[in-house]
């Protein structure tokens, strides 16, 4: 038995301890990996990540609908940073569980501590120009003075602050990658629980605290943050095999940084490029007007729980990938990517139709103006056919950046949201007419198109040869089932 305080590692469980209380979680190990046991707990990670921004547009609601519309505007800002942010977190994930797969675990643990370094100096980096633009960036959306204020002070919070969740990124994709995402669950459950509780004191002014509104519900997020950073450190060092010296830190190897960005690189230009054109579609929203805005933020709440299953099941895919393609098991690989984009595009359409049965009360927890219900309930309707498209695209896109075919993604990414998808938005919503809904069916082509492209590309098995990384030690391939 390996002893450690505060968590104990006894064959292939865990014990986290506090005084008398005890709670045994059993260790992922590499034979344990398949696809059901790392999705379910990316499934509820996603889930509290998702109820933490609900909780804020619930809570705002309580506010005014402008306070909605603020936040949401502003957060489209703080998501493209993150994906900024993921150009190393992202590309690492891939390198590592390759590594990991290939059984060459010393050099994961090295990998891991380059990623956090380089994190927290692009997060540090996107903070400065947070603090910085925060009111020209919000300038620029069209926004009315009282939502524009609230905008800015919660972005300059948020933002100013991101290089938290630029940490947090690391870790959580180190602890999943090393086949740990119950506890990495764990983690984001206490920072939601700890995120509602503030909210609520510091957006109402509860327990003799300010009444803060938006900058109340920023302040929360990065609290909470602040201690998910906290515990997830704690975690990592508990579970990555060989401990990382602080010298790792400060490490700066060519080839690991190389590895990453021939992944991060294009992954993360694919992913601002679609939240950029995403930002474009939001100024169409904004000149359409507060309702069509506010309609849209309670809209898309609603839909990221849709595609909850299919954002799951591609991350953990993309880790068995990773690790099939990196212990030379291109054909077991191939395999699990077609079963598990079978299950998306099932459960998706499910979890719609229920959605789309029960949409009416659903609008009616966020507000109970009659114009927003209206409208935000036909984009719900048309979300089936969106958020089909897009449960190819969660599963594919991963898997091929996994097997180390990133390129591929970005090129087709380009001239489908660029040069399809902008242009026919613009169509839609103001040659046709066609308001909201022609910004939903633009997104909706895109996300087919996309999907049905790299359909083809898995099939024709052109990633194979693309890893990263050859195996080491052929037991540690025939350790990872294919399931």
């Amino acid at each position: 038995m390996i002893t450690w305080v505060g968590l104990a590692k006894i064959d292939e469980s865990i014990i986290f301890s506090y005084g008398q209380l005890e709670v045994v979680l059993p260790v992922a190990t590499d034979r344990q990996l398949n696809l059901f046991r790392l999705t379910w707990p990316i499934l509820l990670e996603n889930l509290l990540f998702m109820l933490m921004s609900s909780a804020d547009t619930l809570m705002l609601s309580g506010v005014s609908d402008e306070a909605v519309s603020a936040v949401g505007v502003a957060s489209q800002f703080v998501f493209i940073a993150i994906l900024i942010i993921g150009v190393i977190n992202n590309g690492a994930d891939v390198v590592i569980s390759q590594y990991l797969g290939s059984g060459r675990r010393m050099e994961a643990s090295k990998i891991s501590a380059l990623t956090v370094t380089m994190n927290l100096l692009t997060g540090l980096a996107m903070s400065a120009i947070f603090f910085a633009f925060s009111e020209p960036l919000m300038s620029l959306m069209n926004l009315e003075e009282g939502t524009l204020d609230m905008a800015v002070s919660y972005l300059r919070i948020v933002g100013g602050w991101i290089f938290f969740q630029a940490i947090i990124n690391a870790l959580s994709g180190i602890v999943r990658t090393y086949g740990y995402p119950k506890e990495a669950m764990f983690v984001s459950l206490g920072m939601n629980v700890v995120h509602v509780i503030l909210n609520y004191l510091l957006i109402f002014g509860k327990a003799g605290l300010p009444e803060l509104g938006t900058e109340g519900a920023a302040l929360s997020t990065v609290i909470s943050r602040g201690f998910a950073v906290v515990v997830f450190f704690w975690m990592m060092y508990r579970i990555v095999d060989y401990k990382i010296p602080f010298k790792d830190y400060l490490s700066f190897s060519k080839e690991y940084l190389g590895k990453i960005l021939k992944i991060g690189v294009p992954t993360a230009l694919e992913s601002v490029l679609y939240h950029t054109c995403q930002s474009v579609f939001l100024y169409y929203v904004t000149i359409l007007g507060e309702t069509a805005l506010a309609s849209r933020q309670y809209a898309m709440n609603i839909s990221m729980y849709v595609f909850l299953f299919s954002s799951a099941c591609g991350m953990a895919t993309a880790i068995l990938v990773g690790r099939l393609v990196g212990g030379s098991r291109p054909e077991d690989a191939y395999r699990r990517v077609w079963a598990s984009a079978r299950w998306s595009v099932l459960i998706t359409v499910a979890i719609d139709l229920i959605v789309i049965a029960v949409r009416h009360p659903l609008m009616g927890l966020f507000t109970d103006n009659p114009d927003i219900l209206k409208l935000a309930a036909q984009m719900v309707v048309l979300s089936l056919v969106l958020e089909t498209g897009r449960s190819l695209n969660l599963i594919l896109v991963p898997a091929l950046r996994a097997a180390g075919d990133a390129k591929y993604t970005v090129y087709w990414g380009i001239v489908s949201m660029v040069g399809m998808s902008l242009p026919l938005g613009y169509l839609l919503v103001f040659v046709l007419d066609m308001g909201l809904a022609g910004v939903w069916l633009a997104i909706a082509a895109d996300e087919w198109a996309r999907g049905i492209i790299m359909l083809f590309r898995w099939r024709s098995k052109a990633w194979k040869g693309k890893s990263l990384v050859g195996p080491s030690s052929p037991s540690s391939s025939a350790a990872l089932g294919a399931e």
